[in-house]
This record gives C-alpha cells, structure tokens and sequence, in this order.
C-alpha cells in the first residue's frame, strides 16, 4: 500500500511538472511595441512568420459584406503563403477578429490584434467601425490599410491608416450625376441611418452633388435597430421623389427591397458600394424593384482572378456559405485580395516586417491589383481612384448587369 502510494504521488509530480512545461510565456514588448514572440515565430516549414491582422465584421449589420471582404484575404493568402523579404522567406499568418459591426465593440477587436503582434492591419468594412477603432491601433504603432471604408474620416488627420479605395465624396458625386442626367430625376429621397458614418457621410456628399445641379432632396434618417421601413417609403411616395437613395448596410437593404415592393415604391432605388452583394441579388430576385449601384469591382474585369476564386469557394461549403451561398465575385473580395498583396509590397519595400517601417513604406507603395493600379497621395494616404463602376440588379436572372463605368478628373 505504501509502495502504490509512493508510486502516485510521484505520478502526480509528473504530471504537474508537465503541466508547467506547457503554460505559454507572456510575450515582453520589443523596441516597437510588438510581442518579440509574434514578430518571427517559427512554424513547422522552418521560415519565420509575419502575422496580418483582419480586423472585419463576422456578425452585425455588416456581417456578409465583412466574410465577403475577407474571403478576399483569404483567397489571397492561399495563391501567396509567403512573402521574401531581403532574401528572407516569411510565412505569411492571418489573424482574424470579428469587430461585429460595432463602433461600441471595435477598441477591443482592435486591442486583440495589437497583442498578437501584428504588423500590419487590414480593414475594416464599414467606416464606423475603422474610425472607432483607429486610436487603438496609432497608440501601438501598427499601420492599417482600409480596404472599402470609404468615408474620409478613416484617414484624415493621422498617419497610420491608408485606403486602397475611392472615397464617399467621390462617390455621392458619381451617383448624384447618374440620378440627375442618367435617370433625369429632380427631386431624390435620401436616407441614412442615424449615427452612421458610411450612410450619413455618403448621403450628405450626395445631396451636395445633386443639389449643385439643381436637383432638391428630402432627407430621413432611421434609428439603430428598425426593421420597418413603411413609412419612409411612403414618406418618398408622399414627397414626390423620383429616386430612393439609401447606401446602408446589406442587412437593411434586404428589408428595403422586400417592403419597397410590398409598397409599390414604383421609384429608382439608387446605392453605394454596400449594395455591391449576392444578398442583394437574391432579395430582389423577382421582385418589381429597380435597383442600381456604384462600386469598386465589375466581375469579368480580371477573367483569370474570378475563375480562381471561383474554384476556391466552391471547394468549400464554408467558404461558399461565407460567400452567401454563390460563388458571385463581390467587389469587396478583389479588394480584400489587392489589400494583401498590396501589404506584401510594402513589407518588401520596406525591407522589414518591423509595422514602423511597413507604416514608412506605404506611403510610396505601388501594385497593380486587379481592381486597378494602386498608389496612395501624399495628404492622407488615400488610393488615388477616379474611376466607379455602375451595376444595375436583373430582378429576372438574379444577377449584375454592368453599365458604363464613370470617371471623373
């Protein structure tokens, strides 16, 4: 008895030793800021590893648009797992954080990838949620490149967060000049959900367009939450507009679609880049709505890039469900895959995979993706992009019909 006792109280040392062996070190913060651990860990192939943050909504209004962009990262990651570096081969890690849509929630998503070392960030679809989030990631020094987060705020006044996409203003010009010469309406109803900065940003460019040609708008707003859209369409019936606008997320515009028919709207309903989705296509689907957008992408602008991704999503159900069910190329996607590569170029430029010098490099980072050629400006670190795209929905096939692109400067 004493015998098996000896013997398991020896086990028990053992296993509590072991136990201690596997309990993971705190990572100490290098001269910049980020865990030394998470700077070049190595994997099983042997090369160190660079991690790029995907700071995306997974949930929340901008939840499918948030997969769809990332999938575009993700696609990106499996062409190019790895990236060389003054002679040095990286493998290239994701780490992901769903900031769930929300500006209360984006500090945190944003802190989570600031302790796992990240060199750089890329994201996020939607502007509230980058805006909210941008402090947290200038205090810790990582640069963040924006991918569809078009209000000017993201960038204005700091450093450290650049876009590769055209902004609200430049936008609500396009849609404004298409809704007064192409539509030749007068008056449009325009709204916005309140405490939005994409929808209230792209609405307030917009109606400063339209109203410099002449036309006059009647403005709305709808609170965080409502799902019934009645009475702003009848508000737009009532007032004798000639177009909806409403840039807001996919989640709403579902509802919009659905009530807009049940309403007999019997009006243009005109959106940015956020309507640019599969979800979108299937809500109207044989419907009597007439919906057109503006956005960054035409599928069949880069024949070996769509097909690529198409063979990729439809090897996976989760990847597919990600997508909305389709293996549609939504414009985010060939954007998420430019910010990539885009990344890749300016850790090369740099010659580090340090997020000061990324943050340096950017600012003179050129590539050529396959929404277009990228080069930022020297004010903000803004794409410059003088060129959107128009898609009008076919209610009948379910699918984009591309009209003439428009470019302005």
């Amino acid at each position: 008895m004493k015998k098996f006792a000896a013997i398991f109280l020896a086990l028990i040392l053992v296993l509590s030793l072991g136990a201690c062996g596997t309990t993971p070190e705190t990572s100490e913060p290098s001269e910049s800021g980020v865990p030394e651990s998470s700077v070049a860990e190595q994997p099983e192939s042997g090369n160190p590893v660079v991690k790029i943050g995907i700071f995306e909504p997974a949930s929340g209004d901008n939840g499918a648009g948030g997969k769809q962009e990332t999938l575009g990262i993700e696609y990106a990651n499996s062409v190019s797992p790895t990236v060389d570096i003054n002679g040095t081969t990286y493998d290239v890690e994701l780490v992901k954080v769903d900031n769930e849509s929300s500006n209360d929630k984006a500090a945190t998503a944003a802190s989570t990838l600031v302790s796992a070392g990240v060199s750089v960030v890329l994201g996020s679809y939607g502007s509230g949620v980058s805006i909210a989030a941008s402090p947290t990631f200038e205090a810790a020094g990582i640069p963040c490149i924006g991918i569809t987060c078009t209000n000017p705020q993201v960038t204005e006044g700091n450093k450290h967060y650049f876009r590769i996409c055209f902004l609200d203003p430049f936008q609500g010009t396009v849609l404004a000049n298409y809704a007064f010469s192409s539509l030749n309406v007068k008056t449009a109803y325009c709204l916005s959900k309140l405490g939005d900065d994409y929808s209230g940003g792209l609405v307030k460019y917009f109606v400063e367009a339209f109203e410099a040609l002449g036309g006059t708008c009647v403005q709305d707003t709808f609170p965080d939450g409502n799902s019934d859209f009645t009475s702003y369409i009848n508000n737009a019936k009532n007032g004798g507009c000639e177009v909806f606008f409403s840039p807001v997320s996919t989640e709403a515009a579902q509802l919009i679609i659905d009530q807009a028919e049940a309403q007999s709207l019997g009006m243009p309903i005109l959106a940015g880049d956020t309507w640019d989705s599969n979800v979108i296509l299937q809500a109207a689907k044989g419907k009597n709505v007439d919906v057109t957008v503006t956005t960054f992408y035409p599928e069949g602008a880069n024949a070996e890039f769509d097909a690529g991704f198409k063979t990729w999503v439809n090897a996976d159900a989760t990847l597919l469900a990600n997508n909305g069910g389709d293996d549609t190329v939504a414009a985010v996607t060939a954007m998420g895959y430019d910010a990539y590569f885009f990344a890749l170029a300016a850790m090369q430029k740099a010659g580090s995979i340090e997020p000061a010098a990324i943050m340096e490099a950017l600012w003179s980072t050129t590539y050529d993706g396959v929404s277009g050629p990228i080069a930022l400006d020297q004010t903000n670190g803004d794409a410059i992009r003088n060129t959107a795209y128009v898609k009008h929905c076919n209610t009948e096939t379910g699918a984009w019909d591309a009209l003439p692109a428009v470019t302005i400067g």
